[in-house]
């Protein structure tokens, strides 16, 4: 999906952050097309991406380390102005003759940031402001040329700049939504300082996925792995549009659906499909292949090897296929593995780390570099209805990753009428569209309760909501407890074998949306 050499980029070498492409995420949100790239990048790669900034994002090491990360000398000589954050700002000090110390005092999570001198980068940021912060080492003393700007509780030098060379740096994370004043800083960047004009818009990447697809699938004949998720929906739609008469939409019900799923994609996506869609029921084959396992990767591993040869041996009896689309986003390929920086492992995707070595069929992935709410953008613009583009996300391993210990029929059964209920009644109460993501876990635990007048030892279930702008943050959602109420309530007498309904408060990070 890149664009053409005449566009204006933002290049992004990723240090290992998790939160590297929410950098690119929030320059996209402001009309700035952006690109990341490893750090081992070159002078002679910059002459050739031409880019009107650079950010330097943060990362998991400590440039004290022996063999740490670090940046080509070239770069800050190509008069390219330049951001560092969190690990950027301390590797900046490092190259440019600061001083770089390991501090008593970890910073992680919320910070209270005090502006003493705006200077460009900070210009109209609040004299005092929420920040988040992520990290152990701190700068503790300046490149000659720059100016401290603002400090923390913990930190006396939270952002610093050198105009006369266009280095900015800051020790916390402006992109994300934590940093209330995140977005001006950025602003403050891609515009006053770079110059960006904004000319990027979900349009161009729409027109871009289109011709990609083209591109890579030529004459080709194409198999859509459809889940009836927002993303899978959005490709085959895409597909549809791109290359027309040479795509099978193949939706597979591994028997670890949400309630009336089969239905539900049945009458939305047929008719956008023009009924280009095959349902194959797969529920015996991905139960047995499930059995007796309880370690989560595991699981996501045996359902995406089973997810391909479900597809391969559809292709062969529908006269075959070369490739297979899916809806991998970016946050499953940043979880799963490294985007081209030293990003940490968080977990594999099914569709991502769980793909046999030995696939057949090769993958199409137009929306790979997207999150969430672009993706809903892109479904929008491709004519979806709003019921498909504003569903909730789920799971490509679906209620396995939802059932905390062996996957048995019984279990799918009591977590998906626990999460039916609390999706009914989020609906009802006009809660849906308020949160990113609401679900039900069921828990390997049991505890005692009373239910009739007698005592019972029965299972505990977990329910989790939250609210993001795009999966890779999130907060607990503040629901009403007149609503937990009745949705608990609900839940232990309409669900045998449940006694007892928690609520998680987690945010993430520390913990992840999905509990596996």
């Amino acid at each position: 999906m890149l664009p053409s050499l005449t566009h204006e980029r933002l290049l992004i070498l990723d240090f290992g952050s998790q939160f590297t492409q929410l950098i690119a995420r929030r320059a996209r949100e402001l009309g700035v097309y952006a690109e990341i790239r490893g750090p081992h990048i070159t002078g002679e790669d910059l002459r050739r991406l031409r880019p009107k900034g650079i950010v330097l994002s943060g990362g998991p090491a400590s440039v004290l380390d022996p063999g740490a990360p670090g940046l080509d000398a070239s770069i800050l000589e190509a008069h390219v102005p330049v951001l560092g954050i969190c690990y950027g700002m301390q590797l900046l000090a490092r190259d440019l003759g600061g001083r770089v110390r390991q501090s008593a005092r970890r910073e992680y999570g919320g910070a209270a940031l005090t502006v003493e001198n705006g200077g460009r980068i900070l210009a109209g940021v609040e004299r005092t402001s929420r920040v988040w912060a992520s990290h152990g080492d701190i700068v503790e003393c300046l490149p000659k040329g720059f100016t401290r700007l603002a400090k923390t509780d913990s930190v006396d030098l939270a952002a610093a700049e050198d105009p006369a060379r266009s280095i900015y740096a800051v020790q916390f994370h402006p992109e994300v939504a934590h940093t209330t004043q995140g977005s001006r800083i950025l602003k403050n960047f891609l515009f006053d300082i770079c110059g960006f004009s904004g000319d990027w818009s979900m349009g161009q990447v729409l027109n871009e996925a289109v011709h990609k697809v083209r591109d890579q699938v030529g004459t080709r004949r194409v198999l859509c792995a459809l889940s009836g998720g927002v993303d899978s929906s959005v490709v085959a739609a895409l597909l549809h549009r791109a290359v027309p008469g040479q795509v099978l939409a193949v939706f597979v019900d591994h028997g670890l659906l949400r309630r009336g799923e089969v239905e539900e994609v049945e009458r939305a996506m047929g008719k956008a499909l023009e009924h280009d869609l095959l349902t194959v029921d797969a529920r015996d084959r991905f139960l047995a292949a499930l059995r007796g396992v309880e370690d989560p990767e595991e699981k996501r591993k045996i359902i995406g090897r089973e997810f391909i040869r479900v597809f391969e041996d559809t292709a062969r009896a529908k006269g075959g296929a070369d490739l297979l689309a899916q809806g991998t986003l970016y946050p499953d390929v940043i979880e799963s593995t490294s985007t081209g920086g030293p990003s940490a492992k968080i977990k594999s995707h099914h569709n991502v780390g769980g793909l046999p070595l030995d696939m057949k069929l090769e993958l199409v992935e137009p929306l790979r570099e997207l999150f969430k709410d672009e993706v809903r953008e892109l479904g929008t613009l491709l004519g979806l209805p709003a019921s498909v583009v504003g569903r909730h996300p789920f799971p490509g391993p679906g209620l396995a990753v939802r059932i905390l210990g062996p996957v048995t029929r019984e279990a799918v059964e009591t977590v998906s009428l626990a999460d039916d209920i609390f999706i009914a009644e989020l609906k009802r109460s006009g809660l849906y569209d308020k949160v990113w993501q609401a679900f039900a876990v069921l828990l390997p635990v049991r505890t005692v309760g009373v239910m009739g007048d007698g005592r019972t030892y029965e299972q505990v279930v977990a329910l989790r909501a939250v609210t993001s702008s795009d999966g890779m943050t999130a907060d607990w959602a503040r629901l009403p407890d007149a609503f937990l109420a009745r949705v608990s309530t609900r839940i232990v007498n309409e669900v045998p074998g449940v006694s007892r309904v928690v609520y998680d408060i987690s945010t993430k990070p520390p913990a992840t949306i999905e509990w596996e």
